[in-house]
């Protein structure tokens, strides 16, 4: 095979896939692990590809800014709709639930019929959300990401620190599966990282946008987590975590 036609062959499986890995590339082409190296590196300077640690990611997939809550609300609504009713089921009384910020997860709230739970948040309209329907609610202290509406920064992660979650649910930017789930904020992904340490199970509610999108700072890895979503994804996300999804 000619150098250009393998670039060429992958770039196309970049593009249709959002991410792979290098192992991924060798089995498909059958060459070695140094000349698929040699072809990322030359494809990233064409701007074909993104390369990554490990693999690579297509052009359209890095995502390194965030919309604001606002415009975040309207983006597949349906979606957020059948995967946080499907959350909301799962907490049972005398948990203590942990809520990220976040659109999907302030859409969960609104299932939310345990009233015997306790919750707890870094989220400032997810607490006003929770005090509403007169649920037991904490809010977590620290400094506020205005965008986002989120409190973040090292007092928060101190705080989350002294608590011990039955369940965590968290929002994320994107899946893949060499880099996890990814946030674009250093100070959010260190929130989110420890709230899933401190948790004894940890749900991600994202719908079938985030599959194959890599953001910038990485807060935890595929198998930490099980994943709740809106579509099936490819079988080798299955392969490394439970995901439940509403697909027919």
């Amino acid at each position: 095979m000619l150098t250009q036609e393998r670039r060429d062959i992958i770039t196309r499986i970049v593009n249709e896939k959002n991410a792979v890995t290098v192992a991924e590339l060798v089995e498909e082409l059958e060459t070695s692990a140094a000349t698929i190296r040699r072809d990322l590196t030359e494809l990233d300077k064409e701007h074909r590809i993104v390369k990554v640690f490990g693999g690579a990611t297509s052009v359209g997939s890095i995502n390194s800014g965030e919309d604001a809550v606002k415009e975040k609300l309207f983006k597949n609504v349906e979606a957020k709709d059948e995967i946080s009713r499907y959350a909301a089921s799962l907490i049972v009384n005398d948990d203590f639930v942990y809520i990220d910020s976040g659109t999907t997860t302030l859409k969960l709230i609104d299932y939310i019929t345990n009233t015997k739970a306790k919750y707890i948040t870094n989220g400032i309209v997810h607490a006003k959300h929770l005090i509403e329907r007169h649920l037991d609610t904490i809010i977590i202290g620290g400094k506020v990401k205005a965008r986002t509406e989120a409190v973040i920064g090292s007092d928060c992660v101190d705080v989350i620190r002294r608590y011990h979650f039955t369940k965590s649910f968290m929002g994320t930017n994107g899946i893949t599966l060499k880099a996890g789930f990814t946030t674009p904020d250093v100070d959010e992904a260190m929130v989110k990282a420890e709230a899933i340490k401190h948790s004894y199970m940890s749900y991600i509610l994202a719908d079938h946008s985030k599959f194959g999108v890599v953001s910038s700072v990485t807060f935890a890895e595929l198998k930490t987590c099980a994943i709740i979503t809106d579509k099936e994804p490819s079988k080798q996300y299955t392969d490394e975590t439970v995901i439940k999804f509403f697909q027919q």
